[in-house]
Protein backbone atom coordinates (compact mmCIF):
# COMPACT_ATOMS: atom_id res chain seq x y z
CA UNK A 1 0.00 0.00 0.00
CA UNK A 2 1.33 3.43 -0.97
CA UNK A 3 2.19 5.54 2.06
CA UNK A 4 0.30 8.82 2.39
CA UNK A 5 2.34 12.04 2.55
CA UNK A 6 1.21 14.89 4.79
CA UNK A 7 1.80 18.65 4.38
CA UNK A 8 1.85 21.56 6.80
CA UNK A 9 2.44 25.16 5.76
CA UNK A 10 5.22 26.78 7.80
CA UNK A 11 4.68 30.50 8.35
CA UNK A 12 5.04 33.24 10.93
CA UNK A 13 3.20 36.47 11.73
CA UNK A 14 5.96 38.53 10.15
CA UNK A 15 7.60 39.44 6.83
CA UNK A 16 9.31 36.74 4.72
CA UNK A 17 9.69 34.30 7.64
CA UNK A 18 12.86 32.29 6.79
CA UNK A 19 13.54 33.76 3.35
CA UNK A 20 15.05 37.17 4.14
CA UNK A 21 14.99 39.58 1.24
CA UNK A 22 12.26 37.74 -0.67
CA UNK A 23 9.74 40.32 0.57
CA UNK A 24 11.15 42.45 -2.26
CA UNK A 25 9.87 40.00 -4.89
CA UNK A 26 6.94 41.57 -6.79
CA UNK A 27 4.70 38.54 -6.20
CA UNK A 28 5.40 38.15 -2.48
CA UNK A 29 2.52 39.14 -0.20
CA UNK A 30 4.15 38.63 3.20
CA UNK A 31 4.15 42.39 3.85
CA UNK A 32 0.39 41.92 4.36
CA UNK A 33 1.04 39.82 7.46
CA UNK A 34 -0.80 42.48 9.51
CA UNK A 35 -4.03 42.20 7.47
CA UNK A 36 -6.74 39.68 8.35
CA UNK A 37 -7.43 39.11 4.65
CA UNK A 38 -3.89 37.82 4.12
CA UNK A 39 -4.46 35.06 6.67
CA UNK A 40 -8.00 34.19 5.64
CA UNK A 41 -6.93 33.93 2.00
CA UNK A 42 -4.00 31.74 3.05
CA UNK A 43 -6.22 29.47 5.13
CA UNK A 44 -8.70 29.04 2.28
CA UNK A 45 -5.90 28.17 -0.14
CA UNK A 46 -4.32 25.61 2.19
CA UNK A 47 -7.64 23.92 2.84
CA UNK A 48 -8.18 23.62 -0.91
CA UNK A 49 -4.81 21.84 -0.98
CA UNK A 50 -5.85 19.47 1.85
CA UNK A 51 -2.95 20.57 4.07
CA UNK A 52 -3.09 19.19 7.61
CA UNK A 53 -2.66 22.69 8.89
CA UNK A 54 -0.75 25.91 9.07
CA UNK A 55 2.07 25.85 11.60
CA UNK A 56 2.79 29.35 12.88
CA UNK A 57 6.23 29.87 14.38
CA UNK A 58 7.02 32.65 16.84
CA UNK A 59 9.87 34.34 18.70
CA UNK A 60 9.58 36.72 21.62
CA UNK A 61 12.73 38.73 20.99
CA UNK A 62 15.04 39.77 18.18
CA UNK A 63 18.06 38.22 16.50
CA UNK A 64 20.93 40.32 17.83
CA UNK A 65 23.97 38.01 17.76
CA UNK A 66 24.98 39.27 14.30
CA UNK A 67 26.93 42.49 14.88
CA UNK A 68 25.93 42.47 18.54
CA UNK A 69 22.74 44.44 17.80
CA UNK A 70 19.34 43.94 16.19
CA UNK A 71 20.04 46.55 13.49
CA UNK A 72 20.64 44.01 10.71
CA UNK A 73 17.51 42.09 11.70
CA UNK A 74 15.45 45.28 11.54
CA UNK A 75 17.05 46.37 8.28
CA UNK A 76 16.25 43.04 6.59
CA UNK A 77 12.88 42.36 8.17
CA UNK A 78 14.38 39.19 9.68
CA UNK A 79 11.45 38.10 11.88
CA UNK A 80 10.97 41.63 13.12
CA UNK A 81 8.44 43.19 13.14
CA UNK A 82 6.69 40.09 14.44
CA UNK A 83 3.14 39.91 15.81
CA UNK A 84 1.28 37.45 18.02
CA UNK A 85 0.37 34.13 16.33
CA UNK A 86 -2.65 33.20 18.46
CA UNK A 87 -4.61 36.26 17.33
CA UNK A 88 -4.79 34.88 13.79
CA UNK A 89 -6.55 31.63 14.49
CA UNK A 90 -10.17 32.70 14.97
CA UNK A 91 -10.25 34.56 11.65
CA UNK A 92 -8.78 31.61 9.75
CA UNK A 93 -11.12 29.17 11.48
CA UNK A 94 -14.12 31.25 10.42
CA UNK A 95 -13.41 30.70 6.70
CA UNK A 96 -12.43 27.00 6.90
CA UNK A 97 -13.91 23.74 8.17
CA UNK A 98 -10.98 21.32 8.26
CA UNK A 99 -7.64 23.14 8.34
CA UNK A 100 -5.68 22.75 11.56
CA UNK A 101 -3.79 25.52 13.35
CA UNK A 102 -0.51 24.85 15.15
CA UNK A 103 0.46 27.92 17.17
CA UNK A 104 3.78 28.45 18.90
CA UNK A 105 3.88 29.66 22.49
CA UNK A 106 6.73 29.47 24.98
CA UNK A 107 6.67 28.10 28.50
CA UNK A 108 9.19 30.63 29.81
CA UNK A 109 7.29 33.91 29.72
CA UNK A 110 3.60 33.37 30.41
CA UNK A 111 1.98 31.79 33.44
CA UNK A 112 0.20 28.52 32.58
CA UNK A 113 -3.12 29.56 34.16
CA UNK A 114 -4.14 32.30 31.68
CA UNK A 115 -2.48 30.43 28.82
CA UNK A 116 -4.65 27.35 29.45
CA UNK A 117 -7.74 29.54 29.19
CA UNK A 118 -6.61 31.09 25.89
CA UNK A 119 -5.99 27.69 24.30
CA UNK A 120 -9.30 26.26 25.53
CA UNK A 121 -11.03 29.30 24.08
CA UNK A 122 -9.41 28.68 20.69
CA UNK A 123 -10.28 24.99 20.84
CA UNK A 124 -13.94 25.92 21.31
CA UNK A 125 -13.93 28.57 18.58
CA UNK A 126 -12.20 26.30 16.04
CA UNK A 127 -14.36 23.26 16.94
CA UNK A 128 -11.26 21.38 17.99
CA UNK A 129 -8.76 22.31 15.28
CA UNK A 130 -6.03 23.92 17.36
CA UNK A 131 -2.63 22.61 18.40
CA UNK A 132 0.10 24.05 20.60
CA UNK A 133 3.75 23.99 19.57
CA UNK A 134 5.53 23.86 22.92
CA UNK A 135 8.78 25.83 22.92
CA UNK A 136 11.06 26.63 25.84
CA UNK A 137 12.68 29.73 24.26
CA UNK A 138 16.13 30.28 22.83
CA UNK A 139 16.70 33.99 22.15
CA UNK A 140 18.67 35.75 24.93
CA UNK A 141 17.02 39.05 23.93
CA UNK A 142 13.64 37.64 24.94
CA UNK A 143 14.96 36.69 28.37
CA UNK A 144 16.44 40.16 28.90
CA UNK A 145 13.20 41.91 28.02
CA UNK A 146 11.35 39.74 30.52
CA UNK A 147 13.70 40.82 33.29
CA UNK A 148 16.22 37.97 33.19
CA UNK A 149 19.90 38.08 32.34
CA UNK A 150 19.66 35.11 29.98
CA UNK A 151 17.69 31.96 29.23
CA UNK A 152 17.80 29.11 31.69
CA UNK A 153 20.37 26.44 30.81
CA UNK A 154 19.08 24.12 28.05
CA UNK A 155 18.00 21.12 30.14
CA UNK A 156 16.71 23.36 32.95
CA UNK A 157 14.32 24.95 30.44
CA UNK A 158 12.82 21.52 29.84
CA UNK A 159 12.56 20.85 33.60
CA UNK A 160 10.54 24.06 33.86
CA UNK A 161 8.46 23.06 30.83
CA UNK A 162 7.71 19.65 32.38
CA UNK A 163 5.95 21.32 35.29
CA UNK A 164 4.28 23.86 33.00
CA UNK A 165 2.67 21.02 31.07
CA UNK A 166 1.67 19.25 34.28
CA UNK A 167 -0.26 22.37 35.29
CA UNK A 168 -2.08 22.79 31.97
CA UNK A 169 -2.84 19.05 31.77
CA UNK A 170 -4.44 19.23 35.21
CA UNK A 171 -6.51 22.23 34.11
CA UNK A 172 -7.55 20.81 30.74
CA UNK A 173 -8.07 17.17 31.73
CA UNK A 174 -8.64 17.15 35.47
CA UNK A 175 -10.74 20.10 36.53
CA UNK A 176 -14.14 19.77 34.82
CA UNK A 177 -16.00 16.50 34.57
CA UNK A 178 -17.46 15.79 31.15
CA UNK A 179 -21.06 16.46 32.20
CA UNK A 180 -20.40 19.31 34.63
CA UNK A 181 -22.33 21.80 32.48
CA UNK A 182 -26.01 20.82 32.68
CA UNK A 183 -27.81 24.03 31.59
CA UNK A 184 -30.98 23.09 33.48
CA UNK A 185 -33.50 25.86 32.84
CA UNK A 186 -36.01 24.51 35.36
CA UNK A 187 -33.62 24.37 38.31
CA UNK A 188 -31.64 27.40 37.20
CA UNK A 189 -28.36 25.49 37.49
CA UNK A 190 -25.90 26.03 34.68
CA UNK A 191 -22.93 24.06 36.06
CA UNK A 192 -22.97 21.43 38.80
CA UNK A 193 -20.35 22.68 41.30
CA UNK A 194 -19.72 19.12 42.53
CA UNK A 195 -18.32 18.23 39.14
CA UNK A 196 -15.75 21.06 38.91
CA UNK A 197 -12.57 20.47 40.89
CA UNK A 198 -9.65 22.52 42.13
CA UNK A 199 -6.38 21.16 40.77
CA UNK A 200 -4.39 21.98 43.95
CA UNK A 201 -1.07 22.16 42.14
CA UNK A 202 1.96 23.19 44.17
CA UNK A 203 5.35 22.60 42.59
CA UNK A 204 8.84 24.00 42.24
CA UNK A 205 7.87 26.71 39.75
CA UNK A 206 4.08 27.13 39.97
CA UNK A 207 1.31 27.19 42.54
CA UNK A 208 -2.17 26.83 41.01
CA UNK A 209 -4.83 25.82 43.53
CA UNK A 210 -8.06 26.61 41.66
CA UNK A 211 -10.27 25.42 38.84
CA UNK A 212 -9.91 25.80 35.09
CA UNK A 213 -12.05 28.72 33.93
CA UNK A 214 -13.30 27.11 30.71
CA UNK A 215 -15.68 24.17 30.28
CA UNK A 216 -14.33 21.13 28.39
CA UNK A 217 -13.55 21.95 24.76
CA UNK A 218 -13.80 19.50 21.83
CA UNK A 219 -10.25 18.19 22.35
CA UNK A 220 -9.86 19.27 26.00
CA UNK A 221 -6.09 19.34 25.52
CA UNK A 222 -5.05 20.88 22.18
CA UNK A 223 -2.86 18.73 19.96
CA UNK A 224 0.67 18.93 21.35
CA UNK A 225 3.39 19.79 18.83
CA UNK A 226 7.09 19.88 19.65
CA UNK A 227 10.22 20.77 17.71
CA UNK A 228 13.21 19.91 19.89
CA UNK A 229 15.70 17.40 18.43
CA UNK A 230 18.25 17.35 21.27
CA UNK A 231 18.29 14.26 23.53
CA UNK A 232 16.38 16.22 26.22
CA UNK A 233 13.98 17.57 23.60
CA UNK A 234 13.33 14.09 22.21
CA UNK A 235 12.64 12.77 25.72
CA UNK A 236 10.20 15.64 26.25
CA UNK A 237 8.50 14.89 22.92
CA UNK A 238 8.24 11.18 23.72
CA UNK A 239 6.17 11.97 26.80
CA UNK A 240 4.06 14.79 25.39
CA UNK A 241 4.06 15.26 21.63
CA UNK A 242 1.48 14.11 19.10
CA UNK A 243 3.33 15.72 16.20
CA UNK A 244 7.02 16.60 15.97
CA UNK A 245 8.73 19.01 13.59
CA UNK A 246 12.37 18.40 12.73
CA UNK A 247 14.84 19.92 10.32
CA UNK A 248 17.51 17.83 8.64
CA UNK A 249 19.58 18.75 5.57
CA UNK A 250 20.10 15.12 4.50
CA UNK A 251 18.08 11.92 4.45
CA UNK A 252 20.76 10.13 6.49
CA UNK A 253 20.49 12.64 9.33
CA UNK A 254 16.69 12.66 9.13
CA UNK A 255 16.51 8.87 9.27
CA UNK A 256 18.64 8.86 12.43
CA UNK A 257 16.48 11.57 14.04
CA UNK A 258 13.19 9.87 13.17
CA UNK A 259 14.47 6.56 14.52
CA UNK A 260 15.59 8.21 17.77
CA UNK A 261 12.15 9.78 18.24
CA UNK A 262 10.34 6.51 17.56
CA UNK A 263 12.67 4.62 19.93
CA UNK A 264 12.00 7.21 22.64
CA UNK A 265 8.24 6.81 22.15
CA UNK A 266 8.52 3.09 22.80
CA UNK A 267 10.66 3.73 25.86
CA UNK A 268 7.92 6.05 27.16
CA UNK A 269 5.31 3.31 26.78
CA UNK A 270 3.78 4.59 23.56
CA UNK A 271 3.56 3.14 20.06
CA UNK A 272 6.36 4.01 17.61
CA UNK A 273 3.86 5.79 15.38
CA UNK A 274 1.88 7.65 18.05
CA UNK A 275 3.54 10.82 16.75
CA UNK A 276 3.38 12.34 13.27
CA UNK A 277 6.86 13.51 12.29
CA UNK A 278 7.24 16.34 9.77
CA UNK A 279 10.54 17.55 8.39
CA UNK A 280 11.10 21.06 7.11
CA UNK A 281 11.89 21.70 3.47
CA UNK A 282 11.16 24.20 0.71
CA UNK A 283 9.67 23.22 -2.65
CA UNK A 284 10.20 25.34 -5.76
CA UNK A 285 8.19 23.90 -8.62
CA UNK A 286 6.57 24.68 -11.94
CA UNK A 287 5.11 22.83 -14.92
CA UNK A 288 8.55 21.89 -16.32
CA UNK A 289 11.99 21.30 -14.79
CA UNK A 290 13.38 24.24 -16.76
CA UNK A 291 10.74 26.66 -15.48
CA UNK A 292 11.29 25.46 -11.91
CA UNK A 293 15.05 25.99 -12.17
CA UNK A 294 14.53 29.46 -13.66
CA UNK A 295 12.16 30.33 -10.82
CA UNK A 296 14.75 29.16 -8.29
CA UNK A 297 17.43 31.37 -9.83
CA UNK A 298 15.06 34.33 -9.81
CA UNK A 299 14.26 33.80 -6.13
CA UNK A 300 17.95 33.54 -5.27
CA UNK A 301 18.54 36.95 -6.84
CA UNK A 302 16.24 38.51 -4.21
CA UNK A 303 17.66 36.69 -1.18
CA UNK A 304 19.54 38.77 1.39
CA UNK A 305 22.95 37.39 2.39
CA UNK A 306 23.02 39.63 5.44
CA UNK A 307 19.54 38.54 6.48
CA UNK A 308 20.50 34.88 6.14
CA UNK A 309 23.59 35.43 8.29
CA UNK A 310 21.45 37.20 10.92
CA UNK A 311 19.49 33.96 11.27
CA UNK A 312 22.54 31.71 11.08
CA UNK A 313 24.27 33.74 13.77
CA UNK A 314 21.26 33.46 16.06
CA UNK A 315 20.74 29.75 15.43
CA UNK A 316 24.42 28.85 15.78
CA UNK A 317 25.32 31.31 18.53
CA UNK A 318 28.26 33.02 16.78
CA UNK A 319 28.57 36.50 15.28
CA UNK A 320 29.21 35.95 11.57
CA UNK A 321 29.45 39.70 10.89
CA UNK A 322 33.13 39.57 11.89
CA UNK A 323 33.95 37.56 8.75
CA UNK A 324 34.10 38.54 5.09
CA UNK A 325 31.65 36.79 2.79
CA UNK A 326 34.53 35.08 0.99
CA UNK A 327 36.31 33.89 4.14
CA UNK A 328 36.62 30.10 4.31
CA UNK A 329 34.63 28.22 6.93
CA UNK A 330 37.93 27.08 8.42
CA UNK A 331 38.42 30.61 9.70
CA UNK A 332 35.29 30.38 11.87
CA UNK A 333 35.98 29.23 15.42
CA UNK A 334 32.66 27.48 15.97
CA UNK A 335 31.95 23.76 16.17
CA UNK A 336 28.27 24.46 15.47
CA UNK A 337 29.07 26.18 12.18
CA UNK A 338 31.61 23.56 11.11
CA UNK A 339 29.17 20.75 11.90
CA UNK A 340 26.29 22.46 10.10
CA UNK A 341 28.36 23.13 7.00
CA UNK A 342 29.51 19.51 6.89
CA UNK A 343 25.85 18.53 6.77
CA UNK A 344 25.11 21.09 4.05
CA UNK A 345 28.01 19.76 1.99
CA UNK A 346 26.72 16.23 2.38
CA UNK A 347 23.30 17.37 1.19
CA UNK A 348 24.74 18.96 -1.95
CA UNK A 349 27.50 16.40 -2.63
CA UNK A 350 29.81 19.40 -2.63
CA UNK A 351 33.32 18.54 -1.46
CA UNK A 352 34.83 21.98 -2.07
CA UNK A 353 35.76 24.34 0.76
CA UNK A 354 32.75 26.43 1.70
CA UNK A 355 32.82 30.15 2.49
CA UNK A 356 30.58 32.41 4.58
CA UNK A 357 28.84 33.33 1.32
CA UNK A 358 27.90 29.67 0.80
CA UNK A 359 26.29 29.55 4.25
CA UNK A 360 24.27 32.65 3.37
CA UNK A 361 23.15 31.14 0.08
CA UNK A 362 22.09 27.89 1.75
CA UNK A 363 20.02 29.75 4.36
CA UNK A 364 18.71 32.47 2.07
CA UNK A 365 15.56 30.59 1.07
CA UNK A 366 13.62 28.52 3.60
CA UNK A 367 16.14 28.47 6.43
CA UNK A 368 18.16 25.40 7.39
CA UNK A 369 16.05 22.82 5.57
CA UNK A 370 16.80 21.43 2.10
CA UNK A 371 15.24 22.72 -1.11
CA UNK A 372 13.66 20.54 -3.76
CA UNK A 373 13.50 22.15 -7.19
CA UNK A 374 11.75 20.58 -10.15
CA UNK A 375 8.52 19.77 -11.95
CA UNK A 376 5.58 18.37 -10.02
CA UNK A 377 6.54 14.85 -11.03
CA UNK A 378 10.19 15.30 -10.05
CA UNK A 379 9.25 16.78 -6.68
CA UNK A 380 6.77 13.96 -6.02
CA UNK A 381 9.49 11.42 -6.78
CA UNK A 382 11.84 13.00 -4.25
CA UNK A 383 9.20 13.38 -1.55
CA UNK A 384 8.29 9.71 -1.82
CA UNK A 385 11.99 8.82 -1.63
CA UNK A 386 12.40 10.88 1.55
CA UNK A 387 9.42 9.15 3.16
CA UNK A 388 10.52 5.65 2.09
CA UNK A 389 14.13 6.17 3.15
CA UNK A 390 13.56 7.94 6.49
CA UNK A 391 10.14 6.85 7.86
CA UNK A 392 9.08 10.51 8.13
CA UNK A 393 5.32 11.14 7.89
CA UNK A 394 5.27 14.44 6.05
CA UNK A 395 6.74 17.85 5.39
CA UNK A 396 6.58 21.23 7.07
CA UNK A 397 6.79 23.41 3.98
CA UNK A 398 8.68 26.68 4.23
CA UNK A 399 8.22 29.19 1.43
CA UNK A 400 10.27 31.32 -0.90
CA UNK A 401 7.39 33.69 -1.59
CA UNK A 402 3.90 33.62 -0.14
CA UNK A 403 1.32 32.57 -1.06
CA UNK A 404 2.99 31.70 -4.38
CA UNK A 405 5.15 28.84 -3.10
CA UNK A 406 2.14 27.15 -1.48
CA UNK A 407 0.00 27.73 -4.56
CA UNK A 408 2.66 26.10 -6.74
CA UNK A 409 2.76 23.01 -4.49
CA UNK A 410 -1.03 22.73 -4.69
CA UNK A 411 -1.05 23.23 -8.46
CA UNK A 412 1.83 20.99 -9.49
CA UNK A 413 2.72 18.57 -6.67
CA UNK A 414 -0.52 17.68 -4.90
CA UNK A 415 -2.29 16.34 -8.05
CA UNK A 416 0.77 14.26 -8.92
CA UNK A 417 0.88 12.70 -5.45
CA UNK A 418 -2.87 12.07 -5.55
CA UNK A 419 -2.54 10.24 -8.87
CA UNK A 420 -0.03 7.94 -7.15
CA UNK A 421 -2.32 7.36 -4.16
CA UNK A 422 0.23 9.13 -1.95
CA UNK A 423 -1.84 12.14 -0.85
CA UNK A 424 -5.37 12.40 0.55
CA UNK A 425 -8.30 13.37 -1.68
CA UNK A 426 -10.48 14.43 1.25
CA UNK A 427 -10.15 15.30 4.92
CA UNK A 428 -10.75 12.87 7.75
CA UNK A 429 -13.71 14.22 9.77
CA UNK A 430 -13.54 15.52 13.31
CA UNK A 431 -10.99 17.44 15.30
CA UNK A 432 -7.36 18.07 14.41
CA UNK A 433 -6.38 15.17 16.68
CA UNK A 434 -8.69 12.79 14.82
CA UNK A 435 -7.54 14.08 11.44
CA UNK A 436 -3.92 13.38 12.37
CA UNK A 437 -4.37 10.01 14.05
CA UNK A 438 -7.91 8.81 13.18
CA UNK A 439 -8.65 7.49 16.66
CA UNK A 440 -10.90 10.07 18.27
CA UNK A 441 -10.96 13.63 19.49
CA UNK A 442 -9.40 13.12 22.91
CA UNK A 443 -5.93 12.10 24.05
CA UNK A 444 -5.38 8.32 24.23
CA UNK A 445 -4.99 6.59 27.58
CA UNK A 446 -1.26 5.99 27.03
CA UNK A 447 -0.54 9.73 26.92
CA UNK A 448 0.99 11.39 29.96
CA UNK A 449 -1.93 13.81 30.32
CA UNK A 450 -4.39 10.94 30.76
CA UNK A 451 -3.04 10.36 34.28
CA UNK A 452 -4.55 13.73 35.27
CA UNK A 453 -7.94 12.97 33.71
CA UNK A 454 -11.06 13.31 35.87
CA UNK A 455 -13.97 10.90 35.43
CA UNK A 456 -17.52 11.13 36.65
CA UNK A 457 -16.66 8.76 39.48
CA UNK A 458 -13.69 10.78 40.77
CA UNK A 459 -14.11 13.08 43.71
CA UNK A 460 -12.30 16.24 44.56
CA UNK A 461 -10.27 14.30 47.13
CA UNK A 462 -9.19 11.68 44.59
CA UNK A 463 -7.93 14.40 42.24
CA UNK A 464 -5.87 16.27 44.80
Amino acid sequence: MTRQIRFNAFDMNCVAHQSPGLWRHPEDQSHRYNEISYWTEMATLLEEGLFDGIFIADVLGTYDVYGGTNEAALRNGAQVPVADPLMLVSAMAAVTKNLGFGVTAGTAYEHPYPFARRMSTLDHLTKGRVGWNVVTGYLPSAARNMGNEDQLEHDARYDHADEYLEVVYKLWEGSWEEDAVIRDRESGIYTDPAKVHNIEHKGEFFSVPGIHLVEPSPQRTPVIFQAGASPRGIAFAAENAEAVFVGSPTKAILKKTVSAIRDALEAAGRDRHDVRIYTMLTIITDETPEKAQAKHEEYKSYASAEGALVFMSGWMGIDLSQYDLDDPIGAVKSNAIVSAVANFQAATNDGRDWTIRDIAEWGGIGGLGPRIVGSGSEVADQLQEWVADTDVDGFNLAYAITPGSFQDVITYVVPELQKRGAYPTEYTPGTLRNKLHNRGDRLPQNHKAASFRVTNQQSKENLS
